[in-house]
């Protein structure tokens, strides 16, 4: 960007951020607190302003937080234009347009897409509408899933149990509720911490009250003579008597709106190089349109490069602050994003945080505490290195394992810190599941290292 355009731009450019979410938030405040002054436009397809979404299934569903009070907090003032509730319908990258759902255009110099995910749905269009039948990703759904819980159903089923299934599983519990869960895996979070954690994770299920069926589908969900949900049908031909029904099969990528833009765009996200910049579909860079959050599709330099698509607030937060500076900036100073991933649930009384890649690990050490008492620490081997680490009520040594991820530091890991109980001495294999089918919540997805690779298919864990 020359320096004289880079001054005009500065002073009254004009950007649109698609997607008035976390990343979408945090982006345009860094924007404002790095100098732009131009005009800025906030597109977004809920009618809300930006609010925080961990909490809906951690404290909404639990009576412990209003979903209306989950505004996510102001940093500063970004003095935007808000256009919410209303889609992005396409995008023009020759006029640099993008259309919305009512019809509307709104024009740009750059753009920033940061729409995010939604919930996978119930791939049955009519059994999923039926009364009682729920997914939880947005304010709304939060809302409404709680209102049905606190009116005490018989029972409900969760299908899927990655995290956000389990996190429902386990307030369902604190309320007092039957709840059984369906998972086609052989244990809960397979699909993100592999089997070994997920053996403990469903030993927490069973000491909780959950009735766990894993290695098996739902074949099948069961509507009543007014249209609300009865039953569901396992693929063992077993029945499931539940009154609330929550699908937890993941999330798709929302990226269906830039089909025949020419952008890099498909089911795996948006692949944009390390400084936020996205690819079009010749692997060609823009200079122009920068992507950031849950849709994005980046390569890491302490992954192998691999592209990787991430489902971290973390990662939200300083994606956008690092596209938003990029925007703005001389080629010079734009800086390159190598957040390293992290996440935490809470589940079963139970404080689960990672860092790194648990899916690229080929191995697993326990090196502080035990399995046995849930409380304990894994790092994750990867040829050699250590490439991720996951704890269980123990996050004091998070920070550390970071660090060596970031030095590339050689596993197994031989510290003297390590726990040298017998299940800590000799590293076992981590047991993910085969990635040609897909588990249900892994919060990482590695989708290889062409730009331009958009292929991609699931079969739903029905």
């Amino acid at each position: 960007m020359a320096a004289d355009y880079l001054d005009w731009f500065r002073r009254e450019g004009r950007i649109v951020v698609v997607g008035a979410s976390l990343a979408g938030l945090r982006a345009a405040e860094t924007l404002r607190a790095e100098g732009f002054a131009g005009s800025l436009t906030m597109i977004g397809d809920e009618p809300y302003e930006p609010y925080d979404r961990p909490p809906l299934s951690k404290s909404v569903l639990l009576g412990k937080a209003d979903p209306q009070y989950t505004e996510l907090p102001r940093r500063r003032e970004i003095d935007a234009k808000w256009r919410l509730g209303v889609a992005a319908a396409g995008l023009d990258m020759t006029a640099k347009r993008v259309r919305l759902a009512d019809g509307d255009e709104v024009e740009y110099d750059r753009l920033l897409i940061a729409t995010g995910v939604r919930a996978r749905p119930w791939p049955r269009e009519a059994e999923a509408q039926l009364d009682g039948v729920f997914v939880l990703r947005t304010r709304d759904d939060a809302a409404a899933l709680y209102r049905r819980l606190k009116a005490g159903p018989r029972r409900v089923l969760v299908i899927g149990a990655g995290f956000s299934g389990s996190e429902v599983a386990s307030a369902c519990r604190e309320m007092g509720l039957p709840v059984t869960v369906a998972e086609r895996a052989g244990a809960p979070l397979v699909g993100a911490l592999g089997g070994v954690i997920g053996a403990v994770s469903a030993e927490l299920y069973h000491e909780n009250g959950v009735d766990l069926r894993t290695g098996i589908t739902v074949t099948g969900l069961e509507g009543d003579a007014v249209g609300r949900v009865r039953a569901a049908h396992l693929s063992d031909s077993s029945v499931v008597e539940a009154d609330v029904v929550v699908v937890s099969l993941g999330s798709l990528r929302n990226t269906e709106w830039l089909a025949g833009s020419g952008l890099g765009a498909g089911p795996r996200g948006i692949a944009c190089d390390a400084g936020c910049r996205a690819f079009d579909f010749r692997g060609i860079v823009t200079d122009d349109v920068f992507v950031a959050g849950d849709v994005a599709r980046s390569p890491h330099a302490l992954f192998g490069y691999q592209f990787l698509s991430l489902e971290h607030w973390g990662n939200a937060v300083a994606q956008a602050e690092i596209a938003a500076h990029n925007m703005i900036s001389p080629s010079s100073d734009r800086r390159p994003h190598l957040w390293v991933p992290a996440f935490w649930s809470s589940q079963f009384g139970v404080n689960i945080k990672s860092v790194g890649v648990p899916p690229m690990g080929e191995q697993l050490m326990i090196t502080q505490g035990s399995l046995a008492e849930r409380r304990f620490v894994g790092v994750y081997g990867y040829q050699g290195r250590v490439i991720a680490a996951v704890t269980f009520d123990n996050c004091r040594w998070l920070e550390f394992y970071e660090r060596q991820i970031e030095a590339g530091a050689p596993f197994p890991v031989e510290f003297t810190t390590v726990d040298r109980r017998p299940e800590g001495r000799q590293p076992v294999a981590a047991d993910f599941p085969d990635p040609s089918l897909p588990t249900h919540g892994p919060t990482v997805t590695l989708s290889g290292y062409s730009p331009t690779d958009r292929q991609l298919v699931f079969t739903p864990g029905r």
